[in-house]
């Protein structure tokens, strides 16, 4: 929890993390060591300099770590496990649901996990939605259109398959459709990350939520027009959050097009851990203001209680968290001493 200098606590739950295992002893062919490669060079490239990883931890981390990580060093209250299988990639996948599971179970309070599903698998993708949603009680769902399978190098959200799953979604009471729609990873292909297919989805599926993770960039401007329109899709501050180290000029550009598009309302604070970590990218937002000519401009503020959306409301919404009561839950299992048992 993060204290502010008057003294009030934020309830902060980071709607974007992962367990996952990049080691060469998972890894299946090229491609999968591409992906991780690209991974670190995300984390180099936009991370202060006394929070970078050693490449082999950044490859493997594990549970013990990743839990010091969100909540005994950092400011994380709850997180959210979004997996990414890749198992054309990887021999045992590359950050599963099953394997998030396992740490939820240690520590229950602390973490959502979240399914995935994938289209081209059909009817046997269906029945495995239907048993992630029986066995985890998953109120979500991690997509990623441009993941390999086969000959195939992604899909979209407007093709038939996926409109079943989305309303196999739909019956099975999966509202929060979170989906990779940013910047490519080595070797994924670029347009298979396209955001214009959230435009359809969101129309023909109004009970569900459309969680646009890393708000589409490079594609900023096109995300932004299609989710004014469509008020059941968010933006997930994954990838955008760490320019506000390297670029922060640029966060302010793309903060006050989101704020003045969709509002606070409808913009969740992801840390993308471990490509980052959130101890300093909440400090960093935390002390952030916009700058006055953007603000002139954008009519837009980011005030302690747009921040407080943010960081912890907004995802406390859409997952149903009554967050008084989450708070008396981790208090009767403090971080550092769960840590450490």
């Amino acid at each position: 929890m993060f204290r502010t200098q008057d003294g009030e606590d934020i309830f902060i739950i980071d709607g974007h993390v992962h367990l996952w295992d990049g080691s060469k002893a998972n890894v299946k062919n090229v491609h999968g060591q591409q992906f991780i490669d690209c991974f670190y060079a995300y984390h180099k490239n936009l991370s202060p300099q006394e929070y970078l990883w050693p490449k082999e931890k950044f490859d493997q981390y594990g549970e013990e770590v990743m839990y010091e990580d969100l909540f005994v060093k950092g400011y994380d209250d709850m997180a959210i496990c979004q997996p990414t299988y890749l198992t054309d990639f990887y021999k045992n996948g590359f950050n599963t649901t099953e394997a998030n599971y396992v740490v939820k179970k240690k520590y229950p309070n602390r973490f959502i996990v979240n399914g995935a599903f994938d289209p081209r698998d059909g009817e046997a993708g269906l029945e495995r939605l239907d048993e992630l949603s029986q066995l985890y009680k998953i109120q979500g769902v991690k997509l990623y259109t441009a993941e390999w399978r086969g000959d195939s190098k992604g899909y979209k959200l407007s093709d038939p398959g996926a409109y079943r799953f989305l309303e196999r979604c739909e019956k099975l009471g999966i509202k929060n459709i979170h989906v990779h729609k940013g910047p490519t990873i080595l070797p994924l292909n670029r347009d298979a990350f396209d955001v214009a297919d959230i435009d359809d989805v969101a129309t023909s599926f109004q009970n569900l939520n459309f969680i646009v993770e890393h708000c589409g960039l490079p594609r900023l401007d096109d995300f932004c027009w299609i989710a004014t329109q469509e008020t059941n899709v968010y933006g997930g501050l994954a990838v955008v959050l760490p320019f506000i180290h390297t670029r922060p000029e640029y966060f302010a550009h793309v903060i006050s097009e989101l704020l003045f598009w969709i509002g606070e309302d409808r913009i969740l604070y992801g840390s993308d851990y471990a490509i980052w970590s959130p101890k300093w990218l909440i400090e960093k937002f935390m002390a952030f203001e916009l700058p006055e000519s953007v603000s002139k401009e954008t009519g837009v503020k980011l005030s302690l209680e747009t921040k407080k959306k943010i960081l912890g409301l907004n995802a406390a919404r859409l997952y149903g968290i009554d967050i008084e009561a989450q708070k008396k839950l981790l208090e009767e299992t403090p971080a550092a001493a769960v840590a450490h048992a």
